[in-house]
């Protein structure tokens, strides 16, 4: 097989065309309804015991966003329909120097959950207001209550020892006992995506979807009559696992060589953290076929990152931008100006794709909100693959159109930055109010 047929075959299974997005989108509606029914379905549609705020909230809170291997603290004040940040504080659970990892089998969770609540304590160092604590906490969980969340599986190549089957807020909270913080007290546990949504709402009407597009994917949405309830509440589900889509044998060689094989399917078609593999498939398929030369180093996960992919996507016709990347991350040298461009169409169809996908779920939410298109909706979006990636707001309103025809003008996208943290400062603060 020539370099000219590898792409055309590879590039046929990536770019979905309409009618693959329209299917997508009617598999992903039907398995909300199931789900949400309590049948069999790959989204989990998990109760967050949460409905919109009202935008009158005040007070303030502390916020730990925990959404992968990177997590933030936040201190946040609301006054007057605005939620303003006043300090925060980012840091990694795995050192890049390899000093700790606390992402493997081997940590325990208390170990882990020290180590958060130790920065929960240098962010409010010379405080000592009693201030409500909201978790964000993104993974798949079981939610028992606004407080209350069981983690069913860690996600995200997280593996910590002793969390999955425990409820996480008894597990921060004697952290931060442990740590000497007493006077942070944890009132809600919720999902980046509630939290997002929340954010959003806060300042916004018409939201009623809140998504992930960075290194993880999920989307949450606003339920009008939820079953548990009767009343609205914000549903997580828990997207990530949607099965609805055919895999390539790219997609195949990935969810093989996870962590989790064929768990969070959708996630290791859409997310940052797969994008790469993805790419990186493909790229093993063509050597086995000779069309690139071996590299002289093995291509191990994270080889690509999605910053080496946004540098791809913002190449010239010089191809200079992915003869970088192709040089200095994959150790491929001499390569023609044909097998450059290769490298760039994979990265654009993968990454495209995912943007296409993405749109078409949010379709399939819409539709069952409003079959007739007959009112706004905002889609509240956080994440780097969105606040960064070029094209990728594009991608997203094109798998809306290519599902839902002009009514796709009904749907709005809107960039909240940082929206999981302030979003669980809300919500701490709501239920701080209720206790």
């Amino acid at each position: 097989m020539g370099l000219a047929d590898f792409m055309k075959e590879a590039r046929g299974q990536l770019d979905l065309t309409s009618e693959a997005l329209k299917l997508v989108a009617a598999r992903f509606e039907t398995a909300m309804r199931e789900g949400l029914a309590g049948r069999p379905s790959s989204l989990r549609m998990l109760p967050s015991y949460l409905a919109r705020p009202g935008g009158g909230e005040r007070g303030d809170a502390v916020a730990v966003d925990f959404g992968g291997t990177n997590v933030r603290v936040l201190r946040v004040r609301l006054a007057d329909g605005r939620a303003q940040s006043e300090k925060s504080s980012s840091f990694c659970l795995k050192d890049p120097k390899g000093t700790y990892d606390h992402t493997r089998a081997q940590t325990r969770a208390e170990e882990l959950f020290d180590f958060i609540a130790r920065h929960v304590a240098d962010v409010l160092a010379g405080e000592s207001a009693i201030l409500p604590l909201g978790h964000t906490f993104s993974f798949p969980c079981r939610q028992e209550g606004i407080n209350q969340a069981v983690l069913i599986q860690w996600t995200k190549e997280i593996r910590t020892s002793g969390v999955e089957g425990r409820d996480v807020t008894p597990l921060l909270t004697e952290a931060l006992e442990r740590q000497g913080v007493r006077h942070v007290r944890p009132r809600a546990v919720i999902n980046d995506t509630v939290g997002t949504l929340i954010a959003a709402a806060y300042q916004l009407r018409d939201v009623d979807l809140g998504s992930i597009c960075g290194t993880g994917h999920n989307t949450c949405y606003l339920e009008p009559c939820h079953p548990l309830t009767g009343q609205p509440m914000i549903v997580n589900m828990e997207s990530g696992n949607f099965d609805g889509v055919t895999l390539t044998p790219f997609d195949r060689a990935v969810n093989d060589a996870s962590g989790y094989p064929g768990a969070q399917l959708l996630e290791k078609q859409v997310s940052g953290a797969y994008l790469g593999e993805v790419v990186l498939a493909a790229l093993r398929a063509m050597t086995a076929e000779g069309l690139l030369p071996a590299a002289n180093k093995s291509w191990d996960r994270g080889t690509l990152t999605g910053v080496n992919l946004t540098q791809v996507l913002k190449d010239g016709p010089d191809c200079g931008k992915t003869k970088s990347v192709a040089q200095t991350q994959l150790a491929l040298t001499d390569l023609s100006k044909e097998q450059l461009l290769s490298i760039r169409k994979l990265v654009e169809s993968v990454t495209g794709r995912s943007a296409r996908l993405a749109g078409a779920t949010y379709a399939g939410v819409v539709r069952y909100l409003d079959p007739g298109l007959g009112r706004g909706h905002v889609v509240a979006i956080d994440g780097s693959l969105y606040a960064h990636m070029p094209g990728y707001d594009a991608g997203i309103r094109a798998g809306l159109e290519a599902v839902l025809g002009p009514g796709a003008r009904s749907v709005t996208t809107r960039l909240i930055k940082d929206g999981s943290g302030i979003g669980a400062a809300i919500a701490a603060v709501v239920a701080d109010a209720q206790a």
